[in-house]
């Protein structure tokens, strides 16, 4: 996976996320969504094949890097606790 920040200001940011899709950014969009200070969090692929998806997040008094840092923290902490869950059953 590469990053490649198309827009940083106070409060904006767009990233273009290469070799990634819906999978990873579906989950940190709706995450996002959840937080007081976004005001807006979307990612669009413009062509599934040709194109790498964007993700835009903009917030009213927090800056954007610091949301996404805090989701990301978020879901890292989910993820770990379903593995758990899942080494526990015994599949």
């Amino acid at each position: 996976m590469e990053i490649k920040v198309i827009k940083d200001r106070a409060k904006e940011l767009e990233l273009e996320i290469i070799g990634e899709d819906s999978t990873i950014l579906n989950p940190i969009k709706e995450k996002l969504l959840e937080r007081e200070n976004v005001v807006y969090a979307e990612y669009s692929i413009e062509h599934p094949i040709l194109s790498n998806p964007k993700l835009y997040i903009k917030t009213k008094n927090a800056n954007p890097k610091d949301e996404l840092k805090a989701v990301l923290k978020e879901l890292q902490k989910e993820f770990k606790s379903f593995r758990e869950q899942i080494e526990k059953t015994k599949l």
